[in-house]
């Protein structure tokens, strides 16, 4: 039982660690992390607004009016304004037009609730380059990290012409059997310490929170039991 005890806090460090190291990568030394707050927290020139795609309203930040379309992808349970607060306010507004979205499920694309079937990350991919394009861009570049990386990956497999540059970071390629053990190790929000989870949990509340994270712990795990645990 301790032994057992050690390896789910130690799974669930490992996790919460990495995701604020790498949402933290993206910080320079000394700028405030900011935590999730209402969209009106952000400069007037950001627009919040949501669009029909495939079915499912979907939220999106958008601001800059340069001519290089970015699309920022936000990581498992994230959203543009929790994953995304540093490049939204940052990233060079004469040069690129920037726009941050909630895939379905997530952030304030609800409803409908998140759900995780096997195509879970094709189903992503396609609704990231039809809103672009229902926004109009004729050709989108993708940074995406964690589950955002993996949903980039997939779209620009999908959507070559369509996608001009990339950058990833955190995503994985498959599923083995030491994630599958760390994401176990995650699946109960309460155990998770109170810097990870407050973000999050301020945007969804305690229970949807909870929930989809269990959701999306059987969602992944998915993968394991594919050829080669591939994503």
């Amino acid at each position: 039982m301790v032994a057992a005890a050690a390896a789910v806090a130690a799974a669930q460090a490992l996790w919460g660690a990495r995701r604020l190291r790498l949402f933290l990568s993206t910080v320079k030394p000394g700028i405030h992390v900011p935590q999730a707050e209402p969209v009106a927290a952000f400069s007037s020139s950001v627009t919040s607004a949501k669009v029909a795609v495939n079915g499912v309203h979907l939220h999106y930040l958008r601001t800059g009016g340069g001519e290089h379309a970015v699309l920022l992808l936000p990581g498992m349970l994230g959203s543009g304004e929790t994953d995304f607060g540093p490049q939204i306010e940052n990233l060079n507004k004469k040069l690129f037009t920037v726009v941050a979205w909630d895939p379905r499920g997530y952030g304030h694309s609800r409803p409908p609730d998140r759900d995780f079937p096997v195509e879970f990350f094709e189903r992503d991919a396609k609704d990231a380059v039809d809103l672009m394009k229902m926004l109009k861009f004729k050709k989108v570049s993708l940074l995406g990290w964690s589950d955002g990386g993996i949903t980039a990956l997939i779209a620009a497999a999908r959507y070559p012409s369509y996608i001009n540059k990339m950058v990833i970071w955190g995503a994985n390629a498959y599923v083995t059997d030491q994630d599958e053990e760390i994401y176990r190790g995650i699946r109960d929000v309460s155990k998770w310490s109170e810097r990870t989870r407050k973000p999050l949990e301020a945007l969804y509340g305690f229970d949807y929170l909870a929930r989809t994270c269990e959701k999306w712990v059987d969602g992944i795990n998915q993968f394991k039991h594919l050829p080669d645990g591939c994503i």
